[in-house]
């Protein structure tokens, strides 16, 4: 199960059931639309509505991209989670990355790699956010879509210095591009990771097991009591049976364990051992001849004493 959790959309996007159809053919079963938004949020965010022709055995969520520049904003963060399947978080600034990394609740924290970042990624700082269940993303849009040799250098720059700080833990890698020429197979995606300096199973786990886990954690965060507790079972009431039904196996269960009982009793009786000749025919030992020879002495001595009395 491969994942590509950033996807750009917008409603009058004309490329968004090219870009699916073809993610769909390349071996993605899970496509997140994400939906950006800078500066101040509006009253009420919903996700745009999604694309009607969504190919067979794909799923696809609903995310949000979020410009973190104001410590203020977090006080919205929690009913923005209700309404998108994933909230990510971009960090203008290392105290918004500072921030994000120990105190906002959110899935998904994705720098702009494409740009030289003024400040160095601290292993404290980003292990907070891991331990916390944040995931770091690469996008490798900028990278081969011809954005440019400043930024393709910068993107290969900020990931290694982004792997060599996580130690390569917590990493998901995306495309962020909007056509389907941008977009690249799940191989591919892992070959170029190996060149970021992630190895072949860690890059296999960025498209795979780190993506779904970040899912997965999102969706807990939505329909659980703090994370923590989630109603499996409502507890409903069984719907009462029928006194026909209840006859009905009741009997069954009679006849069942009747002839359970034959079946039983006929195999112990085919399985009883019998006696062999060897074992009734066993020489006794010295003790027992012993105990049988003055055993009868005493039962002569008594037969003489009664005949005696008589």
């Amino acid at each position: 199960m491969f994942y590509d959790l950033n996807v750009p959309f917008s409603p009058d996007d004309p490329d968004i059931s090219a870009t699916l159809s073809f993610l769909a053919e390349l071996g993605y079963t899970t496509v997140a639309l994400s939906q950006t938004i800078n500066g101040k949020l509006p009253p009420n965010p919903t996700p745009p509505p999604l694309p009607a022709n969504i190919p067979q055995g794909l799923t696809v969520l609903t995310r949000l991209n979020l410009a973190l520049s104001d410590p203020a904003q977090n006080q919205r963060l929690v009913s923005l989670a209700q309404v998108y399947d994933l909230v990510a978080l971009r960090p203008v600034n290392e105290k918004a990355l500072l921030n994000a990394c120990t105190n906002v609740e959110c899935d998904v924290i994705s720098l702009d790699l494409s740009v030289r970042q003024p400040y160095h990624f601290k292993f404290k700082m980003l292990s907070a956010a891991i331990a916390r269940g944040i995931r770091f993303e690469i996008c490798y849009g900028p990278g081969v879509t011809g954005s440019g040799l400043e930024a393709r250098r910068n993107l290969i720059g900020n990931a290694m210095a982004l792997i060599r700080a996580t130690r390569g833990r917590g990493i998901i890698v995306s495309s962020e591009t909007r056509r389907a020429l941008g977009v690249r197979a799940p191989w591919d995606v892992i070959n170029l990771a190996r060149v970021w300096g992630l190895s072949q199973e860690l890059g296999k786990e960025a498209i795979c097991a780190e993506a779904r886990k970040v899912t997965a954690l999102a969706r807990l965060k939505r329909t659980s009591w703090r994370g923590i507790i989630d109603v499996v079972d409502g507890g409903q009431r069984p719907a009462p049976k029928s006194a026909a039904s209840v006859a009905s196996q009741k009997a069954t269960k009679s006849k069942q364990q009747a002839e359970g009982n034959g079946d039983s009793l006929k195999r112990k009786a085919s399985l009883a051992p019998e006696p062999t000749v060897e074992e009734s025919e066993t020489p006794l030992s010295k003790r027992e001849m012993k105990r049988r020879a003055k055993k009868a002495r005493l039962e002569a001595a008594m037969g003489v004493s009664d005949t005696t009395a008589s």
